[in-house]
């Protein structure tokens, strides 16, 4: 590679750097009063020049990291051409830091952070920008260490980095770093090796209520962990004892909550409050009692943890709103754009993935506000999506279809797909569009305009389909369900109506809606969303900053959230997001929600082997062209923390080989803080165990806070083979797709299917679902090996006996138990027996007649075999 310190660009001239510089150390030098008694370093002085340097990366021997602390502007240190890069300096000992000086090259740092160091490895950022502007840069900051670095995360040019000057001005002879009072246990995750009761939570001892208190069994050992969110330097430990105290025990560390280092140990403790000067660093940390001091457990009214505030957190990338780097498998257009250019992509992208169910291609194609020419025919593992505030400030003159001749008209395959924020006005002459699905593919704040024209939910006049959403989402014309099998609308607007029925077809908050009817046609039509937010999406503003919509809660809501009206909601600048590519880690995944962010995840499959954290209220997490979460070693895909607002939205988590323990989990067990305000939400999260190799995980999705909504979720278990891909009965393990702990929980559009024992399992109180659909395990080898105590099978539905609230319309269970037929599920509902928990058309189906379901709820309903295949029951009790 040709150096560009040569004869590829010319060097500005440097008579005005060598003025700034010389006026500094006059100013300097003038602010030192004559013949001052105090020490020289009182008042801030150059600490930087001449001291030892590293770099990174170095572009050639003539451009070294000393070279930006030589006190010559004339020499200049230049890095690789990649990001991220950095420039270090030892200042020899310990200073407090006033003022950095960057005088930039003509190659500079857009986004940076500036960071300080006691030790080289831990750094705490004391200034960052997405916004540098290169020149000469006078900064004012405030911070402490030996070691101060400048952190590039995105080059201003093509080139590297490169500093003429690196200048670090304070005072030397800081002080050890202090012990800071902030108490970074609060509001953290917290688990237990046991409760005494569902009042006394591990999350009651980080809750910083005094009041609460967590409490274990009365045994050896128990402990109480929690999560810090990123690796800290702790520095002391206050605990709270209630009147059940422990008298030996350990304070221990963990980077990876697996492997535990004791910072403190006692066997002599007597209670109360113990604050304890420790030091230690981890991600975890736990008391861990092997003593009580009573009969009783161990209890704790309150667990604090204080830091010197630094952490091990990679560098974060910062992002450019205006020039994102949305990864390699994002396409975007704009109305310049050739319309030959924009089809040839989208035809190229349709050949790849028509058949692709189960490959790990990932793909968004996004369309910038303006009128195009396009055909879009999506395959699997493809969202189309316009980037416009509203779904008609992206016109497509052409079509967005999903048809299904790859099975010869069979669309029960054509899962995992997309279509969002667009209007699509049909050519002259074509009154059709055809968007023939099952699960996993919403039509998602859609307008496809003209009164003359229909949308078919199924292929047309062959083949059928089974289960699919449209969401507040806006039909000139008529919505024809065909063959569809069972479909979900919400909030949208249908100006012609809705015609066709099979099994189980379900209306909320739409306008148009047919009449209710149930079951023939089976017609389940709710008037009103009681409490819903839509999907967060990204869009380009009027200036060309990229930027998130963030929809507001609504209530008691009917039709679209656009259609002839302002959405409601907050918009928040890309440049407040991480974005997140393929093989980026977990811990920099964290450090970057750590530092506040939010999270923009690129199509691909990103790997991980600890869970991604998210522990701070109202934090948005978006995926592009289906982004996936792989959890590889048996970890967690991702926990969220007992906090308000956390929206999750166009993700897919998938199991790894090594069984996981749950792939995502809302809230840490016991959770009992209201969200009834700003419930978090998960927006077309679908999960997948199974499919492309083996998977295993115990649980799918565990929902632990209260007031969470879930909009569109498929929770799925792969047990039939499909293009050569390995299944089996004892491959993909897999015991419970949902479970419920929170209370008032409600669920729009819930798919889950093919588990190996409950479906879903509901505990907690006020629950609510709208639309379910269920497959049951099709590969159950045979009834001996599918019993529940001494019930034949598991309920696909199951909410447990001490509920006392709990209602849901428009459910249906399926069986194709084509391994053994002789297989018999005993029910497909189970509930407690209460007049407020209340089930509303209900359809249990022995799809062609292969294996039994005996009866649709508890025991009431008919039995769905070969002699009657389809059973409908309307109300229970």
């Amino acid at each position: 590679m040709t150096s560009h310190a040569t004869s590829v660009r010319p060097r500005p001239r440097r008579a005005v750097r060598h003025l700034l510089v010389g006026l500094t150390v006059a100013l300097v030098a003038a602010l030192t009063p004559t013949g001052a008694t105090t020490p020289a370093q009182a008042a801030p002085i150059l600490l930087s020049q001449g001291r030892p340097a590293t770099a990174s990366s170095t572009e050639n021997a003539g451009t070294p990291a000393s070279a930006a602390v030589d006190g010559n502007t004339g020499t200049r240190w230049a890095s690789a051409f990649s990001d991220p890069q950095w420039l270090q300096v030892d200042l020899g000992a310990r200073a407090t830091i006033s003022q950095v000086n960057l005088l930039w090259e003509g190659a500079y740092g857009r986004a940076f952070q500036l960071q300080t160091s006691d030790d080289g490895a831990t750094w705490t950022t004391i200034y960052s920008t997405t916004t540098g502007t290169g020149g000469t840069q006078n900064l004012t900051v405030t911070g402490a260490g030996r070691y101060v670095r400048m952190n590039g995360t995105a080059r201003g040019t093509g080139y590297g980095y490169s500093l003429w000057e690196f200048q670090v001005y304070g005072e030397t002879g800081g002080t050890t770093p202090t012990c800071g009072s902030t108490n970074v246990a609060q509001g953290s995750p917290a688990t237990a090796s046991s409760t005494q009761n569902a009042g006394l939570a591990a999350s009651a001892a980080v809750d910083g209520n005094p009041g609460t208190r967590w409490a274990s069994a009365a045994s050896e050992p128990q402990w109480l962990r929690v999560d810090l969110g990123s690796t800290r330097t702790i520095c002391r430990v206050v605990l709270t004892w209630e009147a059940a105290y422990a008298r030996a025990f350990q304070l221990q560390t963990s980077a990876d909550g697996a492997t535990w280092s004791t910072i403190y140990s006692t066997t002599t403790a007597t209670g109360g409050t113990q604050s304890l000067a420790v030091t230690g660093s981890g991600r975890y940390l736990r008391m861990y009692g092997t003593a009580r001091g009573t009969a009783y457990g161990y209890s704790l009214w309150e667990l604090a943890v204080n830091t010197t505030g630094g952490t091990s957190e990679p560098p974060v990338d910062g992002t450019d709103p205006r020039n994102p780097n949305l990864g390699p498998n994002t396409f975007v257009f704009d109305p310049s754009t050739p319309t030959a250019t924009i089809q040839s992509r989208l035809n190229t992208l349709f050949t790849q993935q028509e058949t692709n169910q189960f490959g790990p291609q990932r793909y968004a194609v996004l369309f910038k506000p303006g009128t195009y020419t396009a055909d879009v025919n999506l395959g699997f593992f493809t969202q189309v999506a316009g980037l416009g505030l509203s779904p008609d400030d992206v016109n497509l003159n052409g079509h967005v279809r999903t048809e299904a001749f790859w099975m010869g008209g069979n669309a029960t395959q054509n899962f995992w797909r997309a279509a969002e924020n667009l209007s699509v006005t049909l050519p002259a002459g074509q009154t059709v569009e055809r968007w023939a699905v099952s699960q996993a593919a919403p039509y998602r704040r859609m307008h496809l305009r003209g009164a003359q024209n229909q949308i078919q939910l199924w292929n047309g006049g062959d083949g059928w389909s089974s289960g699919g959403l449209l969401a507040d989402t806006r039909i000139d014309g008529l919505v024809v369900s065909g063959s569809q099998q069972q479909w979900y609308s919400r909030n949208s607007e249908f100006g012609n109506g809705w015609t066709g029925s099979v099994w189980n077809m379900v209306f909320q908050g739409v306008v148009g809606a047919p009449a209710p009817s149930f079951p023939n046609p089976s017609h389940t039509v709710i008037g009103q969303t009681p409490q819903v937010r839509e999907k967060p999406f990204l869009y380009v503003d009027g200036t060309g900053e990229y930027r998130v919509f963030v929809p507001a809660l609504r209530t008691n809501s009917t039709g679209t959230s656009w259609y002839n009206k302002t959405p409601s909601g907050s918009s928040i600048s890309l440049s407040q997001f991480f974005v997140v590519q393929a093989g980026t880690s977990a811990a920099t995944i964290n450090a970057a929600l750590a530092q506040g962010k939010h999270l923009l995840f690129t199509p691909g499959v990103h790997h991980v082997t600890e869970p991604i954290q998210v522990n701070r209220a109202d934090t948005v997490i978006l995926g592009l062209g289906l982004a996936t979460i792989q959890a590889d070693n048996g970890s967690v895909g991702m926990r969220v923390a007992d906090v308000d607002g956390v929206k999750v939205a166009g993700l897919m988590f998938e199991a790894g080989t090594t069984n996981s323990p749950v792939l995502m989990e809302v809230g840490p067990s016991g959770s009992s803080a209201s969200h009834a305000t700003n419930p978090t939400s998960l927006h077309d999260v679908f999960f997948r165990i199974g499919g492309p190799h083996v998977g295993k995980a115990t649980n799918t999705l565990t929902v632990n806070s209260d007031n969470v909504i879930g909009d569109h979720m498929w929770l799925w278990r792969a047990d039939h083979a499909a293009s050569g891909v390995p299944t089996g009965w004892t491959l993909n393990t897999a015991d419970t797709g949902l479970t419920v702990n929170g209370d008032n929980v409600t669920m729009y559009g819930l798919f889950v299917e093919h588990y190996q024992k409950y479906q879903t399992i509901w505990n907690g109180n006020g629950g609510r679902t709208y639309f379910y659909q269920n497959e049951l395990p099709y590969d159950v080898p045979n009834q001996a090996a599918w019993m529940n105590g001494s019930t034949r099978g598991y309920a696909a539905y199951k909410v447990a006996d001490s509920v006392t609230s709990h209602q849901a319309w428009g459910l249906g269970s399926y069986s194709y138990f084509n391994v053994n037929p002789a297989v018999v599920e005993e029910r497909s509902f189970e509930v407690p027996t209460n007049p407020n928990v209340r089930f509303t058309n209900m359809v249990t189906v022995s799809l062609g007649g292969v294996g039994t379901i005996n009866r649709v709820i508890n025991n009431a309903g008919g039995t769905a075999n070969a002699a009657n295949q389809t059973v409908y029951l309307t109300t229970y009790p």
